[in-house]
């Protein structure tokens, strides 16, 4: 025999071997003697038992380890408790035995094995052993008298609420976990030797040792009238867990509160408690209301620090959430989760991650205050048909918006919805669009002042779920704003403002002063430095005369503004190309050549790269087959418009190396 815990051999009750092992074959049916017990304990056969591993003889002690339990209970071995509660020795283990600390009898057992001529070898062996997480105790397996439930007719009914669609798992892939784990459920142990808890409704006689469950404490024993006591023990925190949904709505009373919210629609969890808490909920649900507890159970990720580790105070990598806030702010903190949360992904949260979203929350404080500063007290109305290019644009851009969120929150993508309103704000609203109407503001325009007043209130409302705090503040200065964001409805798509041609007009002009930006920069342009802009063919496919024209001269430092059919050959033009339209800028000096060249190589080589990533994806079978088709149209109409944009690179090249 081999073992690692000498002392328990004090409570063996058997030798188990594989029927198969012939080794043994002669000791089936007999019986051996336990040293140091002097007790026959049977030799059983079992095909558990692993022939290959160590001598194939087990030594089975059935009070003592939850392997051994199991295999006592299935050839019906005696149990023999040899180790209390406190990790000593009980009388069971003996006269020379009993009272010893476990560890002081592992050390008594080898050496009395020595002394008798029974102990081959010591050597050292590295296994797992259950420690506590707070006191670094190892945890001891011991036997002893339980609450159980018998969960199999229960788990019957829980799975057939999945397996016919009453209940849905999102993402879908985690439902195999729940039948996994459903399918070989074990009855239930309920009771727990804490301090805290619901106790057990189980009272005991003191005289005959009655055992009575009710649901109020019996006077006396209702066998012989004698006095009762209750269990000591609490029921498991997962059992009162698992009658949530109901037991806070007034359940067993049939309260207006039951009625109206069970069930539920939705419940949201890790999957580490998919086990422990949703399926006993739903078992729960089903056995007491009849009904399911929930629709749709959404499995979000475990928040983890940087390596990749689950947080726990034992490892002390936890980042404390109140020094976060206090830090970056609750909406920014927020807003973290709710970018990183793909469904059923792991979120690894970073402090730069929020650092970001802080700076966020400040642009989105800055911006408003800027529009709060060109309002009145009076909430105006625009009239859609007069509108500027810039309000037609954001209000088809809004649309667009709302469309998004909707349907990335109908998926639960969280991550999606985040990231959508993110760049809307920030990019489209405040680099673009109030950049755009600065000058219109300055003539106090009322329908650009009620646009962009009706931007910021749907914008609020559409963040007020990622960050609630920032959003509602803002919000109450707005005029004519009500009790709050939480009692407003949330805003509806109007497929009316829909304005393809602003759109494009837009998406142009945004092209062009970011490539007019570019050159400048790379050619270290001082921004007072005014240049002409000549564009090519510009002039065909876009309206830019009027409040466009003077926007391209107040954002992108440009003077003169030239339509050409071809771009000329001149020694004073820096190139570029704006979408799929070649631009160029005029200086009052020369260019030198080379140093342009260079600079357009450059170019050319970024969007080589990004063409090749785009070209690689548009050829992936899964992209094609898993993509929605508004997206896969989008990457091509992307490819067509690189592959004309490095046409023009190549000719504006071509030129520059002729001259």
């Amino acid at each position: 025999m081999a073992t690692t815990r000498p002392e328990t051999m004090l409570g063996d009750t058997a030798v188990a071997i594989h029927p198969d092992d012939e080794r043994y074959k002669k000791f089936h049916g007999q019986k051996v003697l336990l040293p140091l017990q002097n007790r026959l304990i049977p030799v059983i056969t079992d095909e558990q038992v692993q022939k290959d591993f160590g001598t194939g003889a087990v030594k089975v002690t059935p009070a003592h380890d939850p392997v051994d339990f199991e295999l006592g209970k299935k050839h019906g071995l005696e149990q023999i408790i040899v180790i209390d509660g406190n990790g000593r020795m009980t009388e069971a283990a003996g006269e020379e035995f009993k009272g010893l600390d476990r560890f002081a009898c592992r050390e008594k057992v080898i050496e009395k094995l020595k002394q008798l001529g029974y102990l081959v070898k010591v050597e050292d062996y590295s296994h797992a052993v259950g420690h506590c997480y707070r006191c670094k105790t190892i945890i001891e397996p011991h036997l002893s008298w339980q609450w159980f439930v018998r969960i199999e007719p229960l788990a019957r009914e829980a799975i057939k609420a999945v397996e016919d669609g009453k209940i849905v798992f999102i993402p879908e892939n985690w439902a195999k976990t729940y039948f996994d784990w459903m399918y070989k459920i074990h009855d239930w142990c309920i009771s727990r030797q804490l301090w805290w808890g619901h106790r057990l409704p189980a009272y005991y006689c003191q005289n005959c040792h009655q055992v009575m469950v009710a649901m109020e404490k019996p006077a006396a024993c209702e066998k012989c009238g004698g006095p009762v006591v209750q269990d000591e023990d609490v029921l498991d925190t997962w059992f009162s867990s698992a009658l949530w949904p109901f037991a806070t709505l007034g359940w067993p009373e049939k309260t207006e509160d039951l009625k109206v919210f069970y069930p539920t629609d939705l419940m949201s969890t890790g999957f580490d408690i998919i086990f422990f808490w949703v399926a006993r909920m739903i078992m729960m649900g089903l056995k007491f209301m009849k009904d399911v507890p929930f629709r749709e159970v959404f499995i979000n990720g475990l928040v983890r620090d940087l390596k990749k580790r689950k947080m726990s105070k034992s490892e002390g990598n936890i980042i404390d959430p109140l020094e976060m806030i206090d830090k970056y702010g609750t909406d920014a903190l927020r807003f973290t989760l709710a970018s990183l949360a793909v469904p059923g992904m792991d979120i690894a949260l970073s402090e730069e991650r929020m650092a970001g979203y802080r700076a966020f929350a400040n642009k989105i404080w800055n911006a408003s205050r800027f529009v709060l500063m060109n309002l009145g007290e009076e909430k105006l109305e625009p009239d859609q048909q007069a509108l500027s290019l810039p309000n037609r644009w954001i209000r088809s851009r809004l649309t667009r918006v709302i469309e998004q969120l909707n349907d990335s929150l109908k998926n639960y993508k969280f991550y999606e919805a985040a990231e959508t309103i993110y760049h809307f704000i920030w990019h489209e609203f405040c680099d673009w669009y109030i950049e755009f109407i600065k000058p219109e503001l300055k003539e106090s325009n009322k329908n650009t002042q009620a646009v962009m007043e009706d931007t910021l209130d749907k914008i609020l409302k559409l963040l007020h779920p990622f960050m609630p705090f920032i959003t509602e503040e803002i919000w109450h200065h707005l005029p004519e704003s009500g009790l709050s964001l939480l009692t407003e409805s949330w805003p509806e798509a109007n497929r009316r403002w829909l304005d393809e041609e602003a759109e494009e007009t837009m998406r142009f002009l945004q092209a062009l002063i970011s490539e007019i930006r570019t050159i400048r920069a790379e050619n270290q342009l001082p921004v007072k430095e005014k240049v002409n802009l000549w564009i090519s063919e510009g002039k065909k496919s876009y309206s830019l005369s009027g409040p466009p024209e003077e926007a391209i001269r107040q954002l992108a430092g440009v003077d003169k503004i030239e339509y050409v059919t071809e771009m000329p050959t001149a020694n004073n033009l820096l190139r570029g190309v704006a979408g799929t339209t070649e631009i160029g800028l005029q200086l009052a000096r020369a260019i030198d050549s080379a140093q342009e060249i260079e600079r357009l190589q450059k170019e050319l080589a970024r969007l080589e790269e990004d063409l090749a990533k785009l070209v690689f994806r548009l050829e992936n079978p899964d992209f094609k087959q898993r993509a929605p088709q508004a997206v896969v149209a989008e990457h091509q109409q992307r490819r067509q418009e690189l592959q004309l944009k490095r046409e023009k690179l190549l000719k504006s090249l071509s030129q520059l190396k002729e001259s």
